[in-house]
């Protein structure tokens, strides 16, 4: 009798512990589960952003090689861009670039230096696109024309005057100064006049004495424009 107790304890106690086992077992099976659960919802989360950073990536101005130029033209500014600008030409060797601004002016000679820049690119096989939003005065009109194709958006300005510099100094450096000046003057004039249907004497006549604002109908029509675009986006182009 006492062995038949026995044996009834023993077997119950190895169904507690097959029990326990396979509750154990079914534990871990369910803890997988839920592994597997949030792995895949991680997953997918994380295959979502990816996309979602992709297409943010190929949406951003970077990817289609367009350089807001923003703020005034300074050596600072102008660093900025050639750095930029000297990354894309190394990465995309003769593709498409193109340069907006809307900008003040600035640094004429910080400016000239861009515009060699942005010949140069020219040369090198790059088709430059340069174009205006709200403004292109001073210095930025002029780094507008260094563009293969120039454009203005609807709204937006050029201003055109005599360069401005600060002479001090001795009568003959000031004097010195006035004449490079005047040299720096006809070289943007000659520019101007290069990219344009007017001349050295008519552009000369026009900004004496005057900052000589420009709205894009008229840009257009002498010819300091390729075109006018209803906006800043690349391709909505609105000639009429």
């Amino acid at each position: 009798m006492a062995k038949s107790q026995e044996e009834k304890a023993a077997r119950v106690l190895q169904l507690e512990a097959e029990a326990r086992k396979a509750n154990a077992e079914a534990a871990k099976v369910e803890a997988e589960a839920r592994s597997f659960v949030a792995k895949a919802v991680i997953d997918e989360m994380s295959m979502t952003y990816s996309q979602e950073t992709e297409e943010a990536r190929r949406a951003a101005d970077e990817f289609h090689l367009i350089y807001r130029f923003s703020g005034p033209v300074t050596s600072g500014s102008v660093g900025s861009a050639m750095d930029k600008l000297t990354e894309w030409h190394r990465r995309f060797p003769g593709e498409d670039i193109e340069i907006i601004f809307n900008s003040p002016g600035g640094s004429i000679i910080d400016g000239m230096e861009l515009f060699d820049f942005i010949v140069d690119l020219g040369n090198r096989g790059h088709k430059v696109v340069t174009g205006c939003t709200g403004m292109a005065a001073s210095m930025a009109g002029i780094l507008v024309q260094a563009g293969t194709v120039r454009w203005m958006s609807r709204e937006s300005w050029y201003m055109i005057h005599q360069a401005a510099f600060g002479a001090m100094g001795k009568t003959f450096e000031i004097e010195d100064t006035v004449e490079w000046i005047k040299r720096i003057q006809r070289r943007i004039l000659e520019i101007f006049a290069g990219r344009s249907n007017l001349s050295v004497a008519q552009l000369k006549r026009k900004w004496e004495r005057k900052d000589w604002w420009i709205d894009s109908n008229e840009a257009l029509k002498l010819g300091l424009v390729d075109e006018i675009r209803a906006s800043g986006l690349a391709g909505e182009s609105d000639e009429g």
